[in-house]
């Protein structure tokens, strides 16, 4: 592998602090390393001198001749004046870059809704964030370096990026350095991690879900971190060991050791007696929104949305910008009316929403931590303990210095957590997150969830972070546009990847999505930039209207054939279950036998495997 990149004996040194010491790393052809740590310990910094843009304070970084690096900053640096086209392709000729296959697919994938001929100053800062991402990856670079890049991308664009990451280089070629506080995008991207911590760079082999099983078993080994700590980095483990088996095949960790940490790892949430709990403190009847439909003048955004919130449900929402999730969680906390339909809400029903302005907060930020905290209730119940407002602020990452710091001078991350405190201790009984994971990093995210896990209200969540949706959530919908272009309520029994089908069938392929770009940014008032997105749109919603004209036989069938799915899906998982466990108490020395037991297993998962798809058919048909 050739070496591209090296630094020797980093020092970074702050007035207060020092961020850096002696830090020695290198990058070479084939490496793709995700970077964590908490909230300014010095990713950024880290990331800003290998790039060449920032001095250390001590040590050197040298770069192999002729070895170009391009870098994604948090500053988002755009030239005035200049159109979005001319910043993206950088002055080439037309009939240069538009037979670049690269550069139209990084038009279609990032900046399709925006018309080329639009001026960079005239763009809002989710815009500029894409138009400077799309400007670096249209050119070739030996070196990638992304710091946030997820920021204002919705769950199809991080996917989009992920696999132009992924496909950018030959196998064995080019380098790629990312900072990013969404899990799943690291998982996707990264075969090896640098955790940034007590001015040291510690390398970690494999993605994310290598990363957190390495760092358990260097802090269980090492006995340095507290237990409440570890804990946490098991739940953390258990989860992804028990999620989608494509997080546990690229790591490159002995299955045997994960399996041996989280034995005694119980579920992440008691479903059962959380939704006891739930139902105590709302009753049967939560809100249910029953045949509603919202418009704004002559437009409607919503229409004929039936949904019956239940105690104790945690749904996520998808959708893209400008769908339509916004007015929803307005329908849901009553701070939108419907223009049809109606809103139905229980007598006990409390909701608290944490919104991305921090407009709570607001109104005290000139007010300490403390003194904003004892206005507040002065214990929190957090499954079967009984905690006081210093140990959540504590549990949320908080030191005791904190609690006399004027609330303006928090950072955008200590601010958020405060914000769910405060929420958490007022004890709605509905919680409504938009966003939640903004200025969040890897361990704040973990500790959220955790916190989350023993609360026992009905959570909805609206977020582009793939992994906290899946944590968190048990179930998802998503708001999608029918024939008509206006937004329709529809649950995904598939999830994500569900979803993400959905918004591929309405994008169309991606060279259908590049040659509509070209089409659009060449144009001059860009109008035929919005006739191409529309009519992709107007064709976005073939399986909704499929599920609206069942008829109602065809409907009861389905019902019914989806009903007797279900039950054989779980019959066959059974008897998969009872086969495992046969195997692990099988005589070793029986080859015969194992593999016979091995080959039941596997008709077995096959034809519970075609199953599941005929399932995910039938859901989509039925809506």
């Amino acid at each position: 592998m050739a070496h591209l990149l090296g630094a020797e004996q980093l020092r970074v040194e702050y007035p207060t602090r020092v961020v850096l010491d002696g830090v020695t790393v290198g990058i070479g052809d084939g490496d793709r390393i995700g970077v964590v740590g908490r909230n300014g310990d010095g990713k950024s910094t880290l990331l800003r001198i290998l790039a060449g843009k920032q001095e250390p304070d001590g040590g050197r970084v040298t770069r192999r001749r002729g070895v170009t690096l391009g870098m994604l900053d948090q500053g988002d640096e755009l030239a005035t004046g200049r159109t979005v086209l001319d910043t993206v392709v950088g002055g080439r000729p037309e009939h240069e870059w538009a037979g670049d296959r690269n550069v139209r697919d990084v038009l279609a994938g990032l900046i399709a809704d925006i018309p080329g001929d639009t001026l960079v100053d005239d763009l809002s800062g989710g815009q500029r964030r894409r138009v400077a991402l799309a400007a670096l990856l249209s050119q070739e670079w030996d070196i990638v370096v992304l710091d946030e890049p997820t920021n204002h991308l919705d769950i199809g664009g991080v996917a989009w990026l992920a696999e132009h990451l992924k496909r950018r280089w030959p196998a064995g070629q080019g380098a790629l350095l990312v900072v990013t506080h969404d899990r799943w995008f690291l998982d996707e991207v990264s075969l090896d991690t640098w955790e940034v911590h007590d001015r040291i760079v510690e390398p970690f082999e494999g993605g994310y879900a290598a990363y957190v099983l390495q760092r358990m078993e260097r802090d269980r080994q090492a006995a340095t971190m507290e237990a409440k700590r570890q804990n946490l980095m098991k739940k953390e483990l258990a989860w992804l060991r028990r999620g989608a088996p494509a997080r546990t095949a690229k790591p490159k960790f002995r299955i045997e050791a994960a399996n041996a940490l989280i034995a005694d790892v119980p579920e992440l949430r008691n479903p059962i007696e959380l939704a006891q709990m739930a139902t105590a403190r709302l009753g049967k009847d939560v809100i249910d929104l029953l045949d509603v439909s919202v418009s704004y003048g002559d437009r409607q955004i919503l229409h004929d949305i039936e949904w019956r919130i239940a105690p104790g449900e945690r749904t996520g929402i998808l959708g893209v910008n400008g769908a339509g999730k916004s007015t929803l969680l307005k329908l849901i906390d009553g701070s939108l009316a419907p223009t049809t339909g109606r809103v139905k809400r229980g007598k006990t029903v409390v909701v608290a929403t944490l919104d991305q302005q921090l407009g709570d907060l607001s109104a005290v930020e000139h007010e300490r931590v403390s003194a904003v905290i004892a206005t507040k209730r002065t214990s929190y119940v957090a499954g079967d303990k009984e905690l006081t407002p210093g140990q959540l602020l504590e549990r949320l990452g908080f030191t005791s210095a904190q609690l006399s710091t004027p609330i303006k001078d928090l950072s955008g991350g200590q601010k958020r957590r405060l914000q769910l405190l405060l929420i958490l201790l007022d004890e709605p009984n509905v919680l409504i997150m938009d966003e939640p994971t903004n200025d969040m990093d890897t361990d704040m995210l973990a500790a959220i969830e955790d916190l989350l896990d023993s609360w026992p209200g009905t959570l909805i969540v609206v977020s582009h972070d793939r992994y906290l949706l899946e944590r968190v959530t048990d179930q998802q919908f998503a708001v999608l546009p029918g024939s008509d272009g206006v937004g329709r309520l529809r649950h995904l029994p598939g999830g994500v990847d569900e979803y993400l089908r959905f918004a591929a069938a309405s994008a169309g392929s991606v060279s259908d999505a590049g040659r509509a770009t070209v089409a659009s940014v060449t144009s001059a008032g860009g109008a035929s930039g919005a006739s191409s997105s529309g009519s992709a749109g107007a064709g976005s919603a073939a399986p909704a209207a499929a599920a609206l004209s069942l008829g109602g036989a065809e409907r009861r069938n389905a019902e019914k054939e989806l009903a007797s799915i279900e039950r054989r899906i779980a019959k066959l998982q059974g008897e998969i279950d009872r086969l495992h466990v046969a195997l692990a108490e099988h005589d070793t020395s029986d080859y015969t036998g194992i593999g016979a037991l091995h080959d039941q297993v596997r008709r077995l998962e096959d034809q519970r495997d075609e199953l599941e798809t005929r399932w995910l058919e039938l859901g989509e048909l039925l809506g």
